[in-house]
């Protein structure tokens, strides 16, 4: 549901275009305010289709720092942790067919 394209040495190396995105993925920001930012995926908000990222927040008027939530579709997977069997098996599932 909050998949990503991934980047052009991704997509040759797992033969895929999109991948879904996890907590720990590190992504690139294409489009907004923050374009260009690279950063680590640091919380997804599923209800509300938005990831955060470390590195991209904002000052309130009152001194608090907040997240500044990113759409999926404006990112871009750079790198893809890897530390779990079931990601794993889905890289190789299109690699083999």
């Amino acid at each position: 549901m909050l998949s990503a394209h991934l980047s052009e040495d991704l997509r040759k190396k797992h033969n895929k275009r999109s991948f879904p995105i996890r907590k720990g993925d590190s992504v690139k920001v294409l489009r907004g305010d923050f374009s260009g930012v690279e950063g680590k995926v640091s919380e997804i908000d599923k209800r509300s289709h938005k990831i955060y990222l470390e590195g991209i927040t904002r000052e309130k008027v009152a001194g608090q720092t907040i997240k500044i939530p990113v759409h999926p579709s404006n990112v871009i997977l750079t790198n893809i942790t890897s530390d779990d069997k079931l990601r794993k098996q889905a890289l190789k599932q299109r690699k083999e067919t």
